[in-house]
């Protein structure tokens, strides 16, 4: 459950940013409600304001704002955090209001916005609003549009939100450690007719990475490319929330590329469009079906499909190593490699010695092998049919009937029809094909045709 915080009403006039004070006044800043929790928190419909159709974040939830003569306040910490990466182990990131990422900001096309960041992280900071037009003294970008924010500090940003669509925020200042650490969040500029595009079901998630040492809770911030935790909002699998759709629903994804590499996300059982980026809208006539969506660098995407086959159906990144979790690179391969006589000798030594890895990487899902304090195993999760084998970005789309409107409660398995699961073949096998033999090498008649220089081609 969400947890408040109390009002603070100490004067804007100590708090505040002198620059940007000016509207504001000696006004008592928004609450910044937190939440620690890493569950899925339900919709956040609006009581003031204009209508819209809110969205649901994958293990997160949306910030609650207040209404302020005509101006819609939130108010964003930027702190230290502790986040579960998924059941067995924490992270000690960075973030805003009690989680990495921080809370989605909703709003509405047309909405005077005005949100209070206040800095409780131990270095100075700012906020870039990824794709927003807006002043360009809001931009967020430290040291160019505006002074950092300092330690205890609060300053405030107000632009009209003007364009609907899919955004982020992050910051900009000493970027590579703060996002390293985890500071980013998502932002959902709704459109002002809450009819238009509109779908029954929509996901929003931003992508992440992280390089945890296995028993360390703190990333290493300065990895540029061999990360070992890949994340749909700072979760891996097991610990990713499934996107539960009621059958035949309109589904919309928005997914947000905050990591240092692309991401092909894949679909299993449907095909859908890619009907919005960060830069807006897909015009209908552009759009084609897909199940893969590549999402680069700094990049949103928004794809749609339509919910019309029952089942848990796999949505993950298609880049194998991102369905893992924390593995070593340096791991040498050793499949085909017969060490018998090793195992015997080392197990004198270290009676829980394992073999790993001569037969492939598929023992590791059910291995039970001792792990460092706060580590995850490779490859994990266990479904109806034994180990899922999988980690990082992965989880499933679970469609079902007869589910209300607003009910996203995990559905537990499928169960499938009768004659609709893959099943072992237990009838004679066919005869074995072989391939002629090849005829004798004497058999063969060689031609050589040779030109010297100067001469006539002759027969060898």
């Amino acid at each position: 459950m969400s947890e408040r915080r109390r009002f603070l009403t100490q004067s804007a006039a100590g708090l505040l940013g002198a620059a940007l004070v000016s509207r504001v006044g000696a006004a008592s800043l928004p609450e910044a409600p937190i939440r620690t929790t890493p569950d899925m928190a339900p919709p956040l419909f609006p009581s003031n304001g204009r209508p819209y159709n809110p969205v649901v974040t994958l293990n997160g939830w949306s910030l609650p704002w207040r209404m302020n003569n005509g101006w819609k306040e939130f108010h964003l910490v930027a702190e230290p955090v502790v986040r579960q990466i998924a059941p067995g182990m924490d992270a000690h990131l960075w973030g805003y209001n009690g989680q990495s990422p921080g809370p989605t900001i909703e709003v509405v096309e047309g909405d005077k916005v005005r949100i209070f960041v206040t800095n409780k992280l131990p270095e100075h900071t700012s906020i870039h609003w990824h794709g927003q037009r807006l002043p360009n003294g809001m931009d967020g970008v430290g040291g160019v549009t505006q002074p950092h924010i300092p330690v205890g500090k609060t300053f405030v940003y107000e632009f009209e939100a003007k364009r609907p669509g899919t955004f982020m925020y992050h910051p900009h200042a000493d970027e590579m450690t703060q996002m390293a650490m985890g500071m980013m969040g998502f932002w959902v500029t709704h459109p002002r007719d809450p009819k238009f595009m509109r779908v029954d079901r929509d996901f929003v998630f931003l992508l992440g990475a992280f390089d945890i040492d296995p028993g360390s809770f703190t990333p290493r911030v300065n990895t540029m490319l061999d990360f070992n935790l890949f994340t749909f909002n700072t979760r891996v699998f097991p610990g990713i929330d499934p996107l539960v759709v009621r059958h035949n629903d309109r589904v919309r994804i928005r997914v947000g590329n905050l990591t240092m590499t692309n991401h092909p996300i894949h679909l299993h059982g449907h095909e859908f469009e890619v009907t919005g980026t960060d830069g807006g809208w897909t015009n209908p006539s552009s759009r084609w079906p897909e199940v893969t969506a590549d999402i680069a660098v700094g990049q949103m995407r928004a794809v749609e499909f339509i919910a019309d086959e029952l089942g848990d159906w796999a949505f993950h990144c298609h880049k194998s190593h991102h369905t893992m979790n924390p593995m070593g690179h340096d791991v040498p391969t050793m499949i085909g490699v017969d060490h018998r006589g090793v195992v015997e000798k080392i197990r004198r030594l270290v009676p829980e010695y394992m073999v790993m890895g001569e037969r492939g990487m598929a023992d590791m899902g059910s291995m039970e092998m001792p792990l460092p304090d706060n580590t995850l195993p490779m490859m994990t999760g266990t479904g109806q049919y034994g180990p899922i084998e999988m980690g990082g970005m992965f989880t499933m789309v679970k469609v079902r009937q007869g589910l209300a409107r607003d009910d996203y409660k995990d559905p537990g398995w499928y169960k499938h029809p009768p004659g609709t699961v893959a099943y072992e073949w237990t009838g004679q096998a066919p005869a074995v094909q072989q391939a002629p033999p090849a005829p004798p090498a004497a058999a063969t008649k060689r031609v050589l045709k040779v030109r010297k220089p100067g001469g006539h081609a002759g027969h060898h």
